[in-house]
């Protein structure tokens, strides 16, 4: 999801609170000032752009059962038996952010043909 999210950021160009006023997204108070004590700190400040994006990652998106990995953990420690479980899992190169639908078929093409690779090696 990091990388998503910095993705984004990076094409909407957010530096600020005022860019994510401008884009629609109102962050709390809270993360307001989580995102301001990284940027501002003396030691090892970071840009805007990196300190939104960790601090939307972990608060959207922090460890717990929508993380693949721990959904897998559970599933195999059979957490949820005996009701049948149906799971899904989308790969990055599918997100988009209203590209153009040309960029989107163009994304959705090397994925198949990375797909395609990856069975031709097994």
């Amino acid at each position: 999801m990091r990388s998503l999210v910095r993705r984004y950021a990076d094409e909407k160009e957010i530096n600020s609170h005022a860019d994510m006023d401008r884009i629609g997204l109102s962050p709390t108070r809270r993360q307001i000032e989580e995102v301001r004590k990284r940027v501002e700190r003396e030691k090892n400040p970071v840009p805007f752009r990196e300190a939104w994006v960790e601090q939307f990652v972990s608060d959207k998106f922090g460890a717990a059962t929508t993380h693949w990995s721990k959904l897998e953990d559970r599933v195999r420690r059979g957490v949820g038996n005996p009701c049948p479980l149906v799971l899904i899992g989308l790969p990055a190169s599918i997100v988009t952010f209203g590209e153009n639908p040309t960029v989107v078929q163009e994304l959705l093409e090397e994925e198949k043909d990375a797909d395609e690779d990856d069975k031709n090696a097994v």
